[in-house]
């Protein structure tokens, strides 16, 4: 476990080690903060009832509302409006913060010194800051400490060794040590891993020969204007783990890398049982593989014909993941085992979700499955 006070700091600070191993001097009063991440540490300062602490963020998608449309074969319309980050959901004030960062490397260091914050959190690895190397991260934290600003460091899924979710509740761990909130940051990080153990039960023991082939395939207008049909994920990726390691389904693209562009000659030879839509391209919805007349050389499908298609919730520039990775992880498996997860209805299973995690009544429960565009699983009793 990464969480580590010294009690001989400083008399206004702590020592506490993040997950670079590097000990830093946090206040222990911390009044103003700026999160370079994309909802993840926001998310726990909603829980934690600090959200207002947060003086400039570094990830647009705390700020952006997205709308989504496409038109079927038969010319009919389809509309989504109102997609957003939970985060902006439940804190939309931060859509009047300011944006330290360009949403690659850069960063304006002349703005974050003028938000004289108290700390700065990063989270390597998120879509609003990627380094690209250890060098280009190291260069970029040693410029904020030169401003005088302790600047703490959480490795996101993506920024590890191995893509998991296996260190998600260390970094909500780290979150609570900082801002004095231990007991509900363990009690979090309890109920998400308790989800992916329930459902690794669940799936535990399903010989190969009988594992469903289970692929992510992300739709994408990048995609087709490159000749391609969509996207894959390699078994090196997020992605991946999610499909093999904790639903233990068996991905029929054994390649590796994200982003992967295939042709649809090649999806038709893959043939998967099961096909998630995840939204790293944005977001789509079953109905639009099913009759969009882009995806109509997609129709002999195996997964397609039995309508076993099923979108992610919008978690826009989800790159590292946020705290709504059990859902990804939940929908994955149900798609997968349907009849291992009957007494689970993720219609209400989500709204139950979103009021442990968030601590939200009924009605905001509602609402943040409606802008995560997971109506869907109330409209089909999924």
């Amino acid at each position: 476990m990464p969480v580590m006070a010294d009690s001989g700091a400083g008399e206004n600070t702590r020592t506490i080690t993040d997950m670079r191993g590097v000990q830093v001097k946090v206040p222990k009063e911390i009044n103003r903060v700026v999160i370079i991440d994309d909802g993840f540490v926001e998310g726990l300062l909603y829980r934690f009832g600090k959200q207002d602490l947060v003086v400039g963020v570094g990830g647009d998608s705390v700020k952006k509302v997205f709308e989504y449309n496409f038109t079927t074969k038969d010319g009919e319309f389809y509309e989504y409006t109102n997609g957003m980050n939970t985060v902006r959901y439940l804190f939309p004030e931060a859509d009047d913060l300011p944006l330290v960062t360009d949403g690659k490397t850069g960063i304006n260091y002349e703005l974050l010194a003028s938000l004289e914050p108290d700390l700065v959190i990063v989270r390597a690895g998120a879509y609003a800051f990627r380094a690209g190397s250890e060098e280009a991260l190291d260069k970029a934290l040693g410029t904020i400490s030169s401003l005088g600003i302790p600047v703490f460091v959480l490795y996101g899924p993506t920024y590890q060794d191995n893509a998991s979710v296996d260190r998600i509740a260390d970094e909500i761990k780290l979150i609570g040590e900082i801002f004095d909130e231990q007991a509900s940051a363990n009690e979090l990080a309890d109920y998400l891993d308790g989800i992916i153990t329930d459902i690794k039960t669940r799936t535990v023991g399903v010989p190969d020969a009988e594992k469903p082939r289970v692929m992510e395939f992300g739709l994408s207008s990048t995609a087709r204007g490159e000749g391609g049909a969509g996207m894959a994920w390699g078994l090196d990726t997020i992605e991946t783990h999610f499909i093999e390691d904790i639903a233990n389904a068996k991905s029929p693209f054994t390649g590796t890398g994200a982003f992967v562009v295939i042709s649809a000659e090649q999806m038709l030879a893959l043939d998967p049982d099961v096909i998630i839509l995840p939204t790293a391209q944005g977001y789509h919805p079953a109905k639009e593989i099913y009759t969009a007349p882009y995806y109509q050389n997609l129709q002999e499908l195996t997964a397609v014909k039995n309508k076993r298609v099923f979108p992610l919730p919008w978690t826009p520039y989800n790159w590292a993941k946020r705290l709504e990775y059990p859902i990804e992880a939940m929908i994955i498996a149900k798609a997968a085992y349907p009849d291992k997860f009957t007494d689970i209805r993720v219609a209400d299973w989500v709204l139950d979700f979103y009021k442990k995690v968030y601590k939200v009544d009924d009605k905001t429960a509602k609402e943040l499955r409606s802008v995560q565009w997971l109506d869907w699983v109330e409209e089909e009793n999924f």
